[in-house]
């Protein structure tokens, strides 16, 4: 009998350096991670220290200087750009801290993009029904100039929850917000990955929000200065 694997990402010896007027500039250094399942991880740090530069290479949107990362045993650091773009199409969701909404798409056509690029002939169907769980679906024919930004950060959850992804990574999703909306968006993506069953990556310089994780690895100077904290049982789906 087949069952799926419980480990999700594995990071083995990661290190990322770019090419500065100096010379080289070490943005990651010697990271190791291992991701379960349906777990919620918190990359926790100060801007700067190197937590983005993280998530980026943990979603294969770039590729490691030096190290490893498999994404079910798939290696992300030996795929190409196209290879990689096919599996983030496929298993992978993402929530940005500038929502990222194309301007000239109303929400629901936001939200439905990535399933319609798929082929889901369900998309509108599926869209509406997530406009309605995240309280916009009277706002559907909205462009993002008429939403304000936790409405556009709400569509944007819905976006990235669409296409069902076996993991969602989240880039500081309630910086741009107010205290009170961005608890409302907070709760909200949490209710829905804990919905679909989602691991969920969460990069933020909040140690409430992390709080909410399961496991928080906190970064200065692209390195984890401690061991991982762990605010409950991570999930072990088998």
């Amino acid at each position: 009998m087949n069952t799926v694997p419980t480990l999700h990402i594995k990071a083995t010896n990661l290190s990322k350096r770019v090419k500065v007027p100096e010379g080289s500039l070490t943005i990651l250094h010697d990271i190791n991670l291992t991701i379960n399942r349906a777990e919620t991880i918190a990359i926790v740090g100060a801007s700067g220290s190197g937590k983005s530069t993280l998530l980026s290479l943990l979603a294969g949107l770039d590729t490691p200087s030096d190290g490893e990362v498999f994404m079910d045993g798939q290696p992300l650091h030996k795929m190409s750009e196209d290879e990689r773009a096919g599996i983030r199409a496929n298993d992978v969701g993402f929530v940005f801290q500038s929502f990222l909404l194309l301007p000239s798409l109303t929400a629901l056509e936001n939200v439905t993009l990535p399933a319609e690029l798929a082929g889901d002939r369900k998309a509108r169907q599926r869209g509406l029904a997530l406009l309605e769980q995240v309280g916009l679906s009277a706002r559907a024919d909205f462009y993002p100039s008429q939403l304000s930004g936790g409405e556009q950060q709400r569509v944007a959850i819905a976006r990235a929850f669409i296409t069902d992804p076996a993991i969602l990574f989240a880039d500081e999703p309630s910086a741009n917000l107010d205290a009170v909306t961005g608890k409302i968006v907070e709760d909200l993506l949490f209710e829905l990955n804990d919905r679909q069953g989602t691991t969920l990556v969460l990069v933020t310089h909040s140690p409430e929000l992390a709080a909410r994780c399961q496991r928080q690895y906190q970064m200065r100077s692209g390195s984890f200065i401690e061991s991982p904290a762990v605010t409950e049982e991570p999930a072990n789906v088998g």
